[in-house]
């Protein structure tokens, strides 16, 4: 049965995407264009999203930086008035650096945070009186938070990321229990390894790593399905799954012998 309202038609879909200057943001963002979607990125970097738009007839570029929360609510205010609504409004910006206890960085750690939670909160504020707005008059209204399966437990080299990861997927799971009677649909969207810029950084083996492409084909599909989560590829994020139930000392063991961490 489908948490959310299924998106299967995304002809005339307004989409604004937080985060589409590169990798799983932007590959989403041309797979929904070519649905049919009215796609709108935003992105730090002005010059990617000029890119886009060159590139894909009828979409929106507003260059914002998500730590900002004026830029976050002066962006929601563009994209309504000129398409008149958010059907859905995608969270997928991040930061990533490796990084273990024996090297911590506060000024990256706090970069993350920033980056890959507080930028979520800033879409909310921004976004979800016009969501709430759409819901009460009978209109669609979508809110999805890209997270990570780093956010299921703790990882080796992942003591800045995983933590906020988690927070997103709290944070998806809270909204939905608020939101979803109000009629607007909420997902969280769980990545394996996926091949983009911020990967590059990893000096080891990623198991199951997939092409940014097919990472938005996935998500496409979990948001056709109604899904709340949406996680890919199954053959790695079932095994995580399995491995975050175990007692601690079976985990820790676990994680220990697969890494060599």
């Amino acid at each position: 049965m489908p948490l959310n309202p299924p998106i299967r038609d995304w002809r005339d879909q307004v989409v604004w995407l937080v985060g589409a200057s590169s990798g799983i943001g932007r590959a989403t963002a041309e797979h929904l264009h070519a649905l049919g979607a009215r796609v709108v990125v935003s992105a730090r970097s002005a010059a990617a999203l000029d890119a886009f738009t060159a590139r894909h007839a009828g979409s929106m570029a507003i260059a914002l930086d998500a730590t900002d929360r004026g830029a976050m609510r002066d962006a929601v205010g563009r994209v309504v008035e000129r398409h008149g609504r958010i059907d859905l409004a995608v969270y997928c910006a991040g930061h990533y650096r490796p990084m273990r206890a024996t090297a911590f960085d506060l000024d990256d750690a706090l970069r993350h945070q920033q980056v890959n939670y507080v930028g979520a909160l800033h879409l909310l504020d921004a976004v979800l009186p016009q969501l709430q707005r759409q819901a009460d008059a009978g209109a669609p209204a979508h809110l999805s938070l890209v997270s990570s399966v780093a956010g299921y437990r703790g990882l080796p080299k992942s003591l800045a990321y995983g933590p906020t990861k988690a927070a997103l997927i709290n944070l998806g799971e809270s909204l939905y229990l608020d939101l979803h009677e109000r009629g607007i649909g909420v997902s969280v969207i769980n990545p394996g390894f996926v091949d983009t810029p911020l990967t590059a950084d990893n000096d080891f083996r990623m198991p199951a790593l997939i092409s940014s492409d097919e990472a938005a084909q996935r998500i496409v599909e979990g948001w056709q399905r109604g899904a709340f989560e949406i996680h890919f590829p199954k053959r790695f994020t079932h095994l995580l799954k399995a491995l975050s139930v175990l007692s601690d000392g079976l985990y820790f063991a676990a994680i220990r012998r697969a890494t060599g961490l």
